[in-house]
Order: C-alpha cells, then sequence, then structure tokens
C-alpha cells in the first residue's frame, strides 16, 4: 500500500471522518465494478448491471468500516470479498427467483448426466433439447433461469464437504491434514470435470477463473454475446457440479 493511501487509513482508524471515507470510497470504487462485471456472468439474464453495482456499494462501505490495517491483509482482498458477498446476498433476497429453480437445476442436471453416461462424451445443445423434450430457445431461458442457483449450490457443496473456494481448490492450511487430503482430491476432481467441458465451456471457464475476465471481456474475445458466455458458463457449472456428485469424495 502508497504511504499516501496507509496515512488515509491511519486517519480514518483514529477518528472515523465522514470526509476520509468519501474519499476512500472514491479510491477504491473501481472494485465494484470489477466484482459485478465477474458476477454479471451468473446473472445476465435476469439482474441489470447498474443494480448489482448498486449492491455492491454496500459491500465497500461494509468493508471500509471493518477494515483492520494493522493486520496487514490487503484491502483490495478483503473489500472485493465483502462486495460478492453484498451482491449474492442482495440477488438473493430478489423476488424473482422462484422456488422451483433448484428443481429445474436438478432437471437440467439429469438430462445432461444420463445424455453423457450413454453417449461416453459431452452432450450438444441439441441431444439435450430432445432429451428435455423443449427448444433451443427454451434450453437457452431454462439455462438462464438456473444460473444463479447453480453457481450457489456449487459454492455450498463445495464449502459444506472440502470447506474450499469454487474452482481454485484453495484450502485452509491450518486445518487437519484429513481436510488438506480431501481438498487436493477435490482440486483433482475439479481440473478433471474442467478438462472433459465442450471446448466453448471450458473457454468460458479458463477465461473467467483463471484469467480473471469480466464476463463483458469474455464475450469481446470470444466473439459471442454476453447471454451466450453466460449460458456456456451456466452449463460448464451444472457438469462440474455433477461430476462432483458423482464422485462422492467426503
Amino acid at each position: 500500500m502508497e504511504p499516501e493511501m496507509t496515512e488515509l487509513w491511519k486517519g480514518y482508524a483514529a477518528g472515523r471522518d465522514p470526509a476520509i471515507r468519501e474519499r476512500l470510497i472514491v479510491e477504491y470504487s473501481h472494485l465494484i465494478k470489477y466484482v459485478a462485471g465477474r458476477l454479471n456472468i451468473y446473472f445476465a439474464s435476469t439482474v441489470e448491471f447498474d443494480d448489482l453495482v448498486g449492491y455492491g456499494v454496500f459491500g465497500l462501505i461494509d468493508a471500509i468500516e471493518k477494515y483492520d490495517l494493522a493486520k496487514g491483509v490487503k484491502f483490495e482482498t478483503y473489500a472485493s470479498l465483502r462486495i460478492r458477498g453484498a451482491i449474492i446476498d442482495n440477488v438473493r433476497n430478489l423476488d424473482w427467483v422462484p422456488r422451483s429453480l433448484r428443481q429445474k437445476g436438478k432437471d437440467l442436471e439429469k438430462a445432461y448426466s444420463e445424455l453423457e453416461a450413454e453417449l461416453g462424451r459431452a452432450a450438444t445443445e441439441e441431444e439435450a433439447c430432445e432429451r428435455l423434450g423443449v427448444t433451443k430457445e427454451h434450453l437457452g431461458k431454462l439455462v438462464g433461469e438456473v444460473s444463479f442457483a447453480s453457481m450457489v449450490s456449487l459454492e455450498e457443496y463445495l464449502e459444506q464437504h472440502f470447506e474450499i473456494e469454487p474452482m481454485t481448490g484453495q484450502v485452509d492450511r491450518d486445518s487437519d491434514p484429513e481436510l488438506s487430503a480431501e481438498a487436493e482430491e477435490t482440486k483433482a476432481i475439479l481440473a478433471d470435470a474442467v478438462d472433459r467441458l465442450p471446448d466453448k465451456e471450458k473457454t468460458v471457464v479458463s477465461l473467467y477463473y483463471y484469467d480473471e475476465m469480466t464476463l463483458k471481456e469474455i464475450s469481446k474475445v470470444m466473439g459471442v454475446s454476453e447471454s451466450r458466455v453466460s449460458q456456456l458458463h451456466t452449463k460448464a457449472i451444472v457438469r462440474i457440479r455433477e461430476t462432483l456428485q458423482e464422485a462422492d469424495v467426503h
């Protein structure tokens, strides 16, 4: 952290001056758009980007209020987690989320899982449509609807069973050896699941999780619409989550 920012943080910690807080909000406001831009891959068809940014503001303010310079944690990292949490919490509370969302996600997972077990390869959109008895347009709409549910369920699954972050496989190294071993095994399963994805889905996963691009950036790189990127991402997550459950690593 630059000396000027360090002094600014020390000044805020000493007196909680509202004027300093405003300066900090302005200084770190770019984090909100970055985090919202990455999370937008889940919400492209259901929530406006500007709304995600609005939710993220609350997370940034919360991070500024709770940040402790003495702990030596980089503020950008801490704030990004707070912003992400605020956005997800607010989206969870929106009325548009239907109660049947998780069931739709399960139906989609089941269709892909059965097809791929029968075919011995990744199922195409056409094959999924035939199995589900829907049009390609309806499948796209269905994928958009279950996008957020798939993200939440994948994160919850990993947190409950392995206490690691999705995709990255990060684990608390202070935990016991058994937990660490489970995490390493899960990382291997995740890597294998990603490797087996269809090329376009694999590209989206790579650009999003490893190159840390936003939805807009991925759209430009791949030359397809943002909604198409979002659909490809959701399908990838559905396949990955199904692979984890089939592996049943505990």
